[in-house]
């Protein structure tokens, strides 16, 4: 078994695509108007909107209804992310802070509320331990 996505179910499928785009710095692929994926080494993030959930089983999923589940990403500065979605995120919740486990972490929530945790690993049982994943390229700072 490999696990391969997360997927969000939203409301407003491009509002959350184009947040994801910014923080991540990843252009996602787009199936339908319902359904894009932003696509990193590690996983797929995929964001479909409400009409897919009855697709699977109606009722099941509802947007921005999530109070259980963190998505991470691992980045080479997690300060330098912060700088960068400074002005664009509204919902700071903590961090950069250096955590006992020894990642440096972001955690903001998304646009519908979801959690979401960019880290960096600092110290050295931190950094060996992702050694083999390469993280995501420092994002850029937009005009």
């Amino acid at each position: 078994m490999d696990f391969v996505s997360i997927r969000i179910i939203t409301g407003d499928v491009a509002r959350l695509v184009a947040f994801y785009e910014r923080a991540t710095g990843a252009r996602a692929a787009w199936a339908t108007e319902d359904f894009a994926e932003i696509t990193t080494a590690g996983a797929t993030l995929a964001i479909a909107g409400t009409r897919t959930v009855p697709l699977f089983a109606p009722g099941s999923a509802r947007p921005a209804d999530n109070h259980s589940v963190i998505t991470e990403f691992l980045v080479d500065d997690v300060d330098h992310v912060h700088q960068n979605l400074t002005g664009f995120v509204t919902d700071f919740v903590s961090g950069p802070v250096t955590m006992p486990w020894g990642n440096r972490s972001l955690l903001l929530r998304d646009p519908d509320g979801n959690l979401v945790n960019f880290f960096t690993p600092v110290t050295p049982a931190a950094v060996e331990k992702f050694a083999h994943r390469r993280p995501a390229q420092p994002l850029t700072r937009e005009p």
